[in-house]
């Protein structure tokens, strides 16, 4: 969203150069969006090791923002819906595909003749 603003004039006859409200569209001044309270501004992904100094960083992000703002550590792995625990379990099961930002879950359901040789799971995503 665009902010405007109509410039007025606030010197000596000012009154005979202005139109006053006729035409007050104004000109653009800046940008804004609209925020819902508890919606999410900023998301920072990081090693574990490197965590203490993400959270300095947001914390000190905070201050450019009106209003209140929290940091809230996530219990998920990545940007992924999985925990942090199960990530890690199906990652040494072989049940879990890295894909981008995102991870995709290989389900154990389906017909025989899709199955790679010597791989216990399918690549169809399945939720588990």
């Amino acid at each position: 969203m665009f902010l405007r603003i109509n410039k007025m004039l606030s010197c000596a006859g000012a009154d005979r150069l202005q139109t006053g409200m006729r035409g007050a569209f104004g000109k653009p001044q800046g940008v804004c969006a609209h925020v819902a309270i508890g919606q999410v501004l900023l998301s920072v992904r990081c090693k574990d090791g490197n965590s203490h100094h993400a959270q300095e960083a947001l914390r000190r992000a905070k201050f450019k923002f009106p209003g209140r703002q929290k940091i809230i550590i996530s219990r998920k792995w990545g940007f992924t819906k999985y925990s942090r625990s199960d990530y890690v379990r199906w990652r040494t099961e072989n049940r879990i595909l890295s894909d981008g930002v995102n991870a995709k879950l290989l389900g154990c359901h389906g017909p025989l003749a899709r199955r790679q040789p010597g791989r216990a799971f399918l690549t169809a995503a399945v939720e588990g």
